[in-house]
């Protein structure tokens, strides 16, 4: 009888916990498109942005491997250009108009076809750097809320544990860098804090994390920690060193153009 009474217990307590769970996620599902642009908001505060980038390669002893430097600029309706900064790479850039990309190299006026998924160095592709919106390319659900492991942000020496929302994506254009996609962000402010990276053979390609830089206000994402799932299980750092809202001229999205001006200055 006392086991009947403690198990009816149980019940009551849990039936409600469940139903209010399950409402909360529901009503969650509907609003993803809002949660993405939440998250976005702490990589791209503008829909036409300049993003200076450095991305570095370490070895599994943790020694660097390379580093490489680029500009992005970032447009409006799927637009990018990425210039390489760094010596070994200087005068090549990249050009994504929609699901179209280009690479233009110095001494050629002919733009050669390239894909999202063409690495630039280390584990990072064209599409790490070039494609950098989610609410634009991904749909999905809202999966579950759970804990989840943030990385130390810049000041921190220990990752924090927090609650987080799981999301499930699915891209919506072609030439997304990864067609599915499992996205953690904290639950209260809706900063992105991991993310499943796969490709279209549904293949798990990358594991990312993003370092939040919460003395700026504000906060954004600093870094983007990318570790190898297929082959090289190296590490690979994408650093944004510094952001601000730009309009580059139309010029500079057409890819003739660019192969017959190999200056923009």
């Amino acid at each position: 009888m006392k086991k009947l009474l403690t198990d009816r217990l149980k019940i009551t307590l849990f039936v409600p916990l469940l139903t209010s769970a399950t409402l909360s996620t529901a009503a969650m599902a509907e609003d993803v498109s809002a949660l993405l642009k939440a998250a976005d908001q702490f990589r791209l505060a503008s829909d036409e942005m300049q993003v200076e980038t450095q991305i570095s390669t370490y070895n599994r002893d943790g020694s660097k491997e390379k580093e490489r430097r680029y500009m992005v600029f970032s447009q409006k309706t799927h637009q990018s250009l990425v210039l390489m900064q760094s010596p070994a790479e200087a005068g090549q850039k990249v050009l994504m108009l929609g699901d179209d990309f280009w690479m233009l190299m110095p001494g050629s006026q002919r733009p050669l076809r390239i894909t999202p998924m063409q690495k630039l160095l280390g584990d990072a592709s064209i599409g790490d750097i070039a494609t950098m919106s989610w609410s634009q390319d991904y749909a999905g659900k809202l999966v579950a809320e759970e804990p989840c492991e943030a990385p130390a942000a810049v000041g921190q020496t220990q990752a924090q544990t927090q609650t987080c929302l799981r999301l499930s994506l699915d891209a919506t254009r072609k030439s997304a860098a990864y067609q599915h996609i499992d996205l953690w962000l904290g639950k209260a402010k809706h900063e992105p804090i991991k993310a499943d990276l796969y490709v279209q053979s549904e293949k798990l390609a990358k594991r990312a994390s993003f370092v939040m830089d919460k003395t700026q206000v504000p906060a954004v994402v600093s870094e983007m920690v990318l570790l190898d799932q297929l082959s090289s299980h190296k590490e690979t750092r994408v650093r944004y060193l510094s952001r601000k809202p730009r309009s580059i001229p139309e010029q500079w999205l057409n890819p003739m153009f660019l192969a017959k001006n190999p200056s923009l200055e």
